[in-house]
């Protein structure tokens, strides 16, 4: 099968529509393609550690995942918010979705209206991303992580056939909450995976970046998002690379921290604040070297982020061969381990 980079289709039948636990696959069974230096491997996640080699450094995302779909209605239609992001003014970036986890065509958002929730109401304010009109700034009139806890879900797109409570969408390494879905290159890790890789003289470290809501308008950049590089993780990286290491970032979140944290030397400092960064051909990684990720659908600003790490002709070639063999797409799917291509 012939895959542009951005332009591809993939079947229905390849969406991942529960997690891999209730198709009787273990977190760490699902498939893994690895791409280095021109040569495809297909494995399992938990063959991790035979593909990287003492020395090198996995970076993690710790953000651990909201409850963050609310059921509404809005101009009195049913309606399910979704709360992305939470703003330093004390707002929220919003999403307003349709019941069945598509987007809410029965009525256009507008400034001012109102979005009523369970003991609770939403206030519109402005587009998060004009002239996008797909998320929102809103003003909420109660507390979002009690509302949250009392009265949400995890976000759900019309592809999964059920709902699945919250600890399917929580990684082992999620500490902070924030995100408002899963940092899903992080789900298939198991504790027995993690000490597998330390054994083989693997270490790991955290970074945390609060992931937004996926689905993009078409032509809509991607959301700026909340981060944290602590120094220790920044030194980790940086000693890595002196030694002749590699750093192996756990999906396209990570990245993005860590390339927000690394200067045009290659140098990574300890960061945080707000990140708009957007890589791609143009904008190659300089603190990465290798991507455990998920599969992305055509025209996701995500697969130009994998190419700033593994160059197009490997993505391509990935792609290629995922659609060819069976692989699952979202966040329940297969995954990919994306080497620098030089």
């Amino acid at each position: 099968m012939t895959v542009a980079l951005h332009d591809f289709i993939v079947p229905a039948e390849r969406a991942a529509t529960g997690p891999p636990e209730a198709r009787g696959t273990a977190r760490d069974g699902v498939r893994m393609l690895v791409a280095d230096r021109g040569t495809l491997t297909h494995a399992r996640f938990r063959e991790l550690p035979r593909f990287l080699r003492a020395g090198d450094l996995v970076v993690v995302n710790n953000s651990a995942t909201l409850a963050a779909a609310v059921d509404a209605r809005y101009r009195d239609r049913p309606a399910v918010l979704h709360f992305a992001t939470a703003l330093d003014d004390g707002g929220w970036v919003v999403e307003l979705r349709a019941p069945e986890g598509v987007p809410f065509t029965a009525a256009d958002p507008e400034p001012g209206t109102h979005i009523h929730l369970p003991g609770a109401t939403a206030v519109l304010r402005a587009p998060w991303l004009p002239p996008a009109r797909r998320l929102w700034i809103a003003d909420i009139d109660t507390g979002v992580p009690r509302l949250l806890a009392r009265h949400g879900r995890p976000i759900t797109y019309s592809y999964v056939a059920q709902r699945w409570s919250l600890d399917y969408y929580r990684t082992v390494f999620g500490r902070e909450p924030g995100s408002a879905e899963m940092p899903s290159a992080g789900r298939p890790f198991t504790d027995r995976l993690v000490t597998d890789l330390v054994a083989a003289g693997i270490q790991l470290a955290p970074i945390t970046l609060h992931t937004g809501v996926s689905s993009p308008e078409t032509g809509e950049p991607p959301s700026p998002e909340r981060f944290r590089v602590p120094d220790n993780t920044a030194r980790l990286v940086n000693s890595t690379h002196a030694a002749g290491g590699r750093v192996i970032a756990v999906g396209t979140t990570v990245t993005r921290a860590l390339e927000s944290a690394t200067d045009a030397t290659g140098h990574t400092r300890p960061a945080s604040g707000w990140t708009e960064l957007v890589l791609g051909a143009g904008h190659p990684t300089r603190a990465v070297d290798g991507l455990i990720t998920g599969w992305h659908e055509p025209g996701a600003s995500h697969l130009r982020l994998l190419e700033a790490v593994a160059g197009a002709d490997t993505v391509r070639a990935a792609y290629r061969a995922a659609l060819d063999t069976g692989y699952l797409w979202h966040e329940f799917g297969d995954t990919a381990l994306l080497f620098h291509s030089d």
